[in-house]
């Protein structure tokens, strides 16, 4: 399943100056230059079978000009936050599977001059001798291993944005730093490698843009995963958790406004959706009651694998599969995903053989009236994509008695 971690930037539009070294891309600084402010905040949703994911974060940039290399001018940095007066910042190492449901880790802020802003760099610190766990993972079960970092980390991950900082205003967006999809495993060699995934997000309020509800207890250590996705693409997801009641809650943040398929995912059970569920950018949806907790019909799962290849080579061909249902009558939705191996082009994944279940949005307290959507038993779409390719490839697949081996080839471009 989809785990995502955030980069919540709040900018703030205002007057003043001061607070961080600022120019704009022609490296010229404004007295009069009407200035806002950027707040940076961490948060995430858990990747699938691991206890830890670790990561030592440096900075983070921004500039006006989406093409603009690490050594160019007009970068303006945004320093970590301090618990007390330093010399200087100190990297902030976070654990991302504990920032579920919502949670918010500060990231610091900075001054800057109003106007657009398309491009943002995640700068990591590098695992050392002297910290060779600033990034890592804990498979659940095992021991804490470094993560292998991109060769890019130095210079930031980049990410091309289109923020407006209007003079004056407040605007916010989150960054998507999408844990699950962005560790990928090298089968021979043992090293767990970290290529991330980033999207971006935009914040309105802190009242809204959430979506929340409950789970059956009994999916409680089944590793459910909660979901809101558009057209088969997840936007936010988050495991539930154990509420102060005693009751499996899940809260959904931030979601950007706007109408979305809410999918339940759990080890031995269908998989459960919930059609049509607003988010609002002013107030919370709450998808149903403690009392109408959502419990999806038990089911037996089944294996698929299989190898991508990209040219004559599956090594390191960042390639992903997607396993896709549609449902009768709409929509399509992602069940789950797998990287393929870093070393061997290897992926896998187990999927439910039974009906999943489907059910509208009601406003209120009424009880989800769900329906099994029999004809997709067992019936799934693979959706596989390989890093240095826009080329998209598909296969419908149906499940049975034994395990499904589905390869992948993409042609190299000449």
């Amino acid at each position: 399943m989809g785990g995502l971690a955030s980069i919540v930037l709040t900018i703030a539009a205002g007057c003043g100056g001061g607070g961080g070294s600022t120019s704009d891309t022609t490296g010229n600084t404004g007295g009069s230059t009407a200035m806002g402010t950027l707040r940076v905040a961490l948060t995430d949703n858990p990747a699938c079978g691991y206890d830890n994911v670790w990561v030592t974060v440096e900075k983070v940039r921004v500039h006006r000009d989406g093409s603009a290399g690490e050594g160019d001018a007009g970068w303006v940095d945004i320093p970590l936050p301090q618990a007390q007066p330093v010399l200087a910042p100190q990297p902030l190492r976070v654990d991302l599977l504990t920032l579920t449901n919502g949670t918010l880790v500060p990231l610091g802020q900075v001054q800057l001059p109003a106007g657009a802003y398309n491009q943002m760099r995640l700068v990591l610190a590098a695992n050392s001798a002297g910290n060779p766990y600033a990034n890592a993972i804990t498979p659940t079960g095992g021991s804490m291993v470094p993560l292998t970092t991109p060769s890019a980390q130095r210079s930031g991950l980049k990410m091309n944005v289109g923020i407006t900082v209007p003079a004056g205003q407040e605007v916010d967006f989150a960054i998507d730093f999408d844990a699950c999809k962005s560790i990928v495993k090298a089968g021979k060699s043992g090293k767990i490698l970290l290529k991330p995934v980033l999207t971006v997000l935009p914040i309105l309020s802190l009242a809204g843009q959430r979506v929340q509800g409950w789970l059956d207890p009994s999916l409680a250590t089944a590793g459910a995963m909660v979901s809101v996705q558009a057209q088969g693409v997840i936007v936010r997801a988050t495991p539930p958790m154990i509420d102060s009641g005693g009751n499996l809650k899940f809260e959904l943040y931030p979601v950007p406004v706007g109408s979305y398929d809410l999918v339940v995912t759990a080890r031995g059970y269908a998989t459960a959706i919930v059609t049509e569920v607003p988010a609002h950018a002013d107030v919370s949806t709450t998808v149903n009651s403690i009392a109408f907790a959502i419990l999806p019909p038990v089911s037996d799962r089944q294996t698929v694998g299989g190898t991508i290849t990209f040219g004559a080579s599956s090594v390191d061909t960042g390639g992903r599969v997607r396993a896709l249902q549609r449902l009768t009558g709409g929509p399509t939705i992602e069940v789950a995903s797998a990287n393929a191996g870093h070393d061997d082009g290897r992926y896998a994944m187990a999927l439910p053989l039974g009906a999943p279940v489907t059910a509208p949005y009601l406003t209120g307290t009424a009880p989800l009236r769900f329906t099994p959507d029999i004809g997709m038993s067992g019936t799934y779409l693979l959706s596989a994509s390989v890093a240095r390719s826009t080329e998209v490839q598909t296969q419908e697949i149906v499940l049975g008695n034994a395990p499904v081996e589905q390869d992948f080839t993409f042609a190299a471009a000449p």
